[in-house]
């Protein structure tokens, strides 16, 4: 029998092979996006092929240990977001819920295309009538609510759905957080909530609203790609089972530490509502780094691209 909470050393697929057949819940993997990036010990710059043949490969294993109701989630930038939705629906066989843009504060600057400030999120399921979604985990204030007064709105509020928006301060009456573009800072090197020993992490709060509406307390939440082990620290405060893998020995011996350190049922770090709350700091100060920390981001080149690493939970 799988032993669960716990983040285990060693490459994903390998990992993978070891879990039986639909023995997981929820899967959220936000793995490397191969745009170079300069990780401790993985080589992010595979050939086109390469990237895809691996990502099919570790993609499949997760398919195999998700339960016929389980659910995966994909976190991925724009250079594969459309070759890896077909090939998790027509390849691999999974159903699209929502195709999620995170919209994020503290992106990067350039100078010859719009800044870059958004992340992919595919909720794929294995029976898309069958699958765990609850709604009123992540229910928001509806525009009946918050602007018209309306007797008629419903009490509970409504599901976030999608659209385009413009940055906050962009917009006359502000963000909405009803929509599936996701307004959530990055977790700049100033927060509070900032690990320090991984140049990527996701916040608190997102992986929060995925655990929520994906799992159920008590049930098996799996990240294949630890990184900062976000996804791990939010399934262990929301009382949920957890399993992760991790190639770097000192990541994992970071993430150990911060999973150490947290009691199920604590809060979750960060800013629930971003629209009207900023991240705590520590000390007003940026949070030391280790020498674990990439050294580099991937720099704009001179046909104006660039590009942000994935946020590795």
């Amino acid at each position: 029998m799988t032993d669960f909470d716990q983040i285990r050393q060693g490459d994903c697929i390998a990992g993978l092979q070891t879990l039986a057949d639909g023995s997981v819940d929820l899967a959220f993997a936000d793995p490397p996006f191969n745009i170079g990036y300069d990780y401790d010990v993985y080589q992010d710059n595979l050939q086109n092929d390469e990237y895809l043949n691996w990502t099919r490969q570790w993609m499949s294993e997760v398919k195999r240990v998700l339960k016929d109701d389980g659910s995966f989630w994909l976190a991925i930038g724009d250079e594969y977001a459309a070759e890896l939705k077909v090939m998790l629906q027509r390849e691999l066989g999974f159903a699209c819920r929502s195709w999620v843009i995170w919209y994020y504060t503290f992106g990067v600057n350039c100078t010859k295309k719009f800044n870059r400030s958004h992340a992919h999120l595919f909720h794929m399921v294995k029976d898309a009538k069958n699958f765990t979604f609850n709604a009123d985990q992540i229910r928001v204030p509806s525009a009946r609510q918050l602007v018209y007064g309306d007797k008629r709105a419903n009490s509970k509020g409504r599901l976030p759905d999608d659209t385009w928006v413009l940055r906050p301060q962009d917009l006359p009456q502000g963000f909405n957080a009803d929509d599936d573009t996701w307004y959530f800072p990055r977790v700049a090197g100033t927060f509070k909530e900032r690990q320090g020993f991984h140049g990527c992490q996701m916040p608190e709060q997102l992986l929060g609203r995925i655990v929520r509406v994906s799992s159920n307390e008590g049930e098996i939440v799996l990240d294949p790609f630890g990184g900062s082990g976000t996804t791990l620290a939010v399934a262990k405060k929301l009382n949920r089972r957890y399993l992760g893998f991790e190639l770097s020995p000192e990541y994992v011996t970071a993430i150990q530490a911060r999973l150490d350190g947290i009691t199920p049922g604590d809060e979750l770090e960060g800013s629930p509502e971003p629209q009207v709350s900023a991240p705590s700091t520590k000390n007003g100060r940026r949070v030391s780094q280790t020498k674990t920390r990439p050294k580099k981001q991937k720099t704009e080149s001179h046909t104006g691209q660039q590009s942000l690493p994935g946020m590795d939970g």
